[in-house]
C-alpha cells in the first residue's frame, strides 16, 4: 500500500502499527525516529521497523505515509523537524486524543503538496512502550479521521484503507467534533479517575490499605485508567480544554441533582436515573465496544493474558480501550 511508512514515536500505538503493517504487508518499509536511544534500541530488537534514527526528518525522509505517534505537546516542535523534509505528495497523519489543537499547531508546517489527514484510532491499553504493542490491537475499534474541506479524496481514501487493513472501522469527522465527543467518552473519564484514585492516596494510611485490599469491585477499574501517562494526559488536558470543561460542567451539574436524591432519600429519582444509565451500557455492547461477559469482559475460567513487559523507566500509557497515543519525541 506504501513503499515508505514512518512512525514518530514507537509507543504501544506506533508498535502496534509497525507490528500490524508489518504482518499484513502494508508498507514495503518502515522508518522509526524516537528521541530515546534506550527506546531506539528496544524497537530495533523488537525488529519493528527496517530503519532506525533519533533523527525525525530523516526518517521521514521519501516517506509516502508519516504518523505521529508522539504526545500532542510535541507535536509543534516534530514538525519544525520533519516540515522540510516531507515529500510532495506524502500522507501526513497522526494518532492523537485532541484534533482541533492538532489541526492548529500542524497545519502551518505542513509544505503543500503534502495531504495532512490527522487521525485517532480509538484503541489502547494500559501498557506502554514498544513491547506493549500488538498486531491486534486496532481489530474491531473505530479509527476517526478529521481531513479538512479542501483535502485530497484519494489521500483520504488510502489512509481509510490502511486502517481498515489494520483491522479498524473508519469514520470521518468535523475536529470540533470529535474532541466535544471524545472529552465525554475518553477525557472527563480519565479525570474522574485521577481524581477518586489521587482522594485514595490522600485517606489515611489505614483506611488506603482497606480499599486497595478490597478493590476487586468499581474502585479497581478506576485504578488502571489511573495508571494513564501523565505526559501524555496532561497535554490531553490543556489542548481540549473548552470541551472538557463544556462536559465537565454538565456532569457536575448532573452529579448535583444525583447528589440531591441521596441526600433527601428520594428513591424514584435514583432508581430512574440507574435504569436509563443500565441501557447506555446495553448499547455500547449492542455497538460492539464491549462484551456481554462479566467483569468488564475479562476472561474467566482461564488464565488472565500476561501484560506486555515494561519498559526500562516506563510508565503506563492509557485507561483499558479508552484511547491511543504514543509517548515518546
Amino acid at each position: 500500500m506504501f513503499d515508505k511508512l514512518a512512525l514518530i514515536g514507537i509507543g504501544l500505538i506506533g508498535s502496534s502499527i509497525a507490528r500490524a503493517a508489518r504482518l499484513k504487508g502494508l508498507a514495503r518499509s518502515i522508518s522509526i525516529a524516537t528521541r530515546q536511544q534506550a527506546t531506539l534500541e528496544q524497537a530495533r530488537a523488537l525488529g519493528l521497523g527496517d530503519h532506525y534514527t533519533r533523527d525525525n526528518a530523516e526518517a521521514v525522509r521519501d516517506a509516502d505515509l508519516v504518523i505521529l505517534c508522539v504526545p500532542i505537546g510535541a507535536y509543534a516542535a516534530v514538525m519544525a523537524d520533519i516540515g522540510p523534509a516531507l515529500k510532495p505528495g506524502a500522507i501526513l497523519s497522526d494518532v492523537g486524543s485532541v484534533k482541533g489543537h492538532v489541526v492548529k499547531v500542524v497545519e502551518p508546517h505542513v509544505p503543500a503538496g503534502v495531504h495532512f489527514i490527522p487521525g485517532h484510532p480509538i484503541a489502547g491499553t494500559e501498557h506502554s512502550g514498544p513491547s506493549a504493542g500488538f498486531p491486534e490491537l486496532f481489530a474491531g475499534r473505530w479509527c476517526i479521521l478529521t481531513p479538512g474541506k479542501g483535502a485530497d479524496r484519494v489521500a483520504v481514501d488510502r489512509l481509510t484503507s490502511f486502517w481498515g487493513a489494520l483491522g479498524s472501522n473508519v469514520e470521518c469527522m468535523d475536529p470540533a467534533h470529535h474532541d466535544l465527543v471524545l472529552a465525554i467518552t475518553s477525557h472527563v473519564p480519565h479525570l474522574i479517575a485521577y481524581n477518586i484514585v489521587g482522594t485514595v492516596a490522600d485517606l489515611e494510611a489505614h483506611t488506603q490499605s482497606e480499599v486497595i485490599k478490597f478493590s476487586a469491585s468499581g474502585f479497581r477499574d478506576f485504578t488502571r485508567i489511573a495508571a494513564s501517562d501523565p505526559v501524555m494526559w496532561r497535554d490531553v488536558f490543556l489542548t481540549n480544554r473548552d470541551a472538557v470543561l463544556e462536559m465537565l460542567g454538565r456532569f457536575l451539574e448532573d452529579l448535583s441533582q444525583l447528589q440531591r436524591a441521596v441526600r433527601v432519600g428520594d428513591g424514584p429519582t435514583m432508581e430512574g436515573w440507574f435504569t436509563r444509565t443500565r441501557a447506555i451500557r446495553r448499547s455500547i455492547i449492542t455497538a460492539g465496544q464491549e462484551t456481554a461477559a462479566p467483569d468488564f469482559g475479562r476472561p474467566h475460567g482461564a488464565a488472565e493474558p500476561a501484560a506486555p513487559a515494561p519498559t526500562p523507566g516506563g510508565v503506563p500509557e492509557i485507561g483499558i480501550r479508552e484511547h491511543g497515543g504514543g509517548e515518546d519525541a
